[in-house]
């Protein structure tokens, strides 16, 4: 039998989020009821809402998601009824291009539920990374539950569903730090923040955080960032080349994804350096530089997509280390909400009074 559970959903571009019935269906092959027990609010999210990531509206929204799972569909063997679990956007298909020659994290067929979560006149919702959580329960594809320690905190584990794995695996699996490198990270917001916690993580001697706004470079410190630099006040080309005796550091994480803060990471580096890109562009931006810079430079030029992770292999990992307390990803969670909140955690987190909020359900 369906069910019908609370949700947030986006019914038309740019208009405050509503709190509806949506009914979850059975699950079927493949398919997992998650009872969601709580959901961080992404800038994602707000971006769908705004939609920047398509109009298939009306959206179910939430993404950055911890549970339990409550039922399974036929042929499920990933989990089973009462196991926790953190959500993920990428479940990989194991058969695709990527998949076949060991690069999984680059999966061009990661799976979903094939059913459809609906409102109760039966109009069809898109769930936001194809998972939509800031609800009681919600439907996905087994390949998107991954079970961790039950002993860590749902509104805490549920964050690496997205922002925190993004910034976390920029640093440490696409830009591959490594012990006395030194790293700067251009914007400091969530996805910047977990970017130093990898780089201190992984034992980077100098991490370098340059953001407009001195309270995210207070939270860049609480993180592990050795330097701050205030681009408002600064040159942050000029100012990273000045604390790495002129070279510039050996990876340089742009968290913003803007053409002059990519071009800014660009010059930050050193000649061999390595340049993640993690912060998403919009599609009308457009990048114009000399092509002789490109060529009088070595290194590498990234894109990081979702940490460039493996969810399986790296959230429980991550979680062990949370436990453990060598990672402090319970500083993410600025305040914890209820489900009619949400409107007002967007215009927070847009005016970057919080690094998360979380929805508790």
């Amino acid at each position: 039998m369906s069910q019908t559970v609370r949700g947030v959903i986006s019914r038309k571009k740019g208009e405050p989020v509503e709190v509806v019935d949506v009914v979850i269906p059975d699950p079927g092959l493949g398919e997992v009821v998650v009872d969601v027990t709580a959901c961080g609010v992404c800038h994602t999210d707000l971006t769908y809402r705004e939609g920047g990531i398509n109009d298939e509206f009306p959206f179910l929204l939430g993404h950055e998601a911890a549970g339990t799972v409550e039922t399974v569909g036929a042929g499920v063997t990933n989990v089973e009824p009462g196991d926790f679990v953190i959500l993920n956007w990428r479940a990989v298909c194991g058969q695709c291009r990527a998949c076949k020659r060991g690069r999984p994290h680059l999966c061009f067929d990661t799976h979903n539920a094939a059913q459809k979560m609906t409102l109760t006149d039966g109009t069809e919702l898109t769930p936001a990374l194809g998972i939509g959580a800031f609800a009681d329960k919600t439907l996905v594809h087994e390949g998107q539950c991954t079970k961790v320690d039950p002993e860590a905190d749902p509104a805490v584990a549920g964050l690496l569903g997205c922002g925190v794995m993004a910034g976390l695996g920029a640093a440490v699996n696409t830009g591959a730090v490594g012990r006395d490198d030194t790293v700067a990270v251009i914007g400091c917001g969530g996805v910047g923040d977990a970017a130093i916690a990898g780089a201190r993580l992984v034992g980077a001697k100098r991490i370098i955080a340059v953001d407009t706004d001195n309270k995210k470079l207070d939270w860049a410190r609480d993180f592990g960032a050795t330097h701050t630099v205030n681009a408002r006040e600064l040159d942050p080309v000029q100012t990273i080349q000045d604390l790495t005796d002129g070279f510039g550091a050996d990876v340089v994480i742009d968290a913003v994804g803007r053409p002059e803060t990519w071009k800014q990471a660009f010059y930050a580096r050193d000649l061999a350096g390595t340049v993640v890109l993690v912060g998403v562009p919009t599609p009308d931006m457009t990048l114009e530089m000399p092509l002789i810079d490109f060529f009088s430079r070595g290194g590498s030029l990234k894109s990081s997509w979702y940490g460039d992770c493996l969810p399986e292999r790296d959230f429980p990992t991550l979680i062990s280390l949370y436990l453990q307390g060598r990672l402090p990803l319970e500083r993410f969670v600025t305040e914890r909400i209820g489900i009619d909140d949400v409107e007002e955690a967007f215009g927070k987190m847009h005016g970057g009074q919080v690094l998360r909020s979380v929805v508790i359900l």
